[in-house]
């Protein structure tokens, strides 16, 4: 199985990721899980890059939603 570790601007925030899921555009989440189920919501991101053979994901910051602060 592809278990990938998740990095967010260059820092590790996740490893032995499964599943990863973009929100819609107006949402700019991705929500990650692992293979133990722990779930993780990384706001104001998208995913930058899937890099199957060394088993990376990485993701990146984008602006908040209007309205809407920044949170990770």
């Amino acid at each position: 199985m592809c278990e990938f570790k998740v990095f967010l601007d260059d820092e590790k925030v996740m490893e032995d990721v499964i599943y990863a899921k973009a929100g819609e555009q107006a949402d700019r989440s991705v929500t990650l899980r692992d293979v133990l189920g722990e779930t993780k919501r990384c706001e104001d991101t998208r995913i930058q890059e899937v890099d199957v053979q060394e088993q990376i994901l990485k993701i990146k910051k984008c602006s908040p939603s209007p309205g809407r602060p920044h949170v990770f």
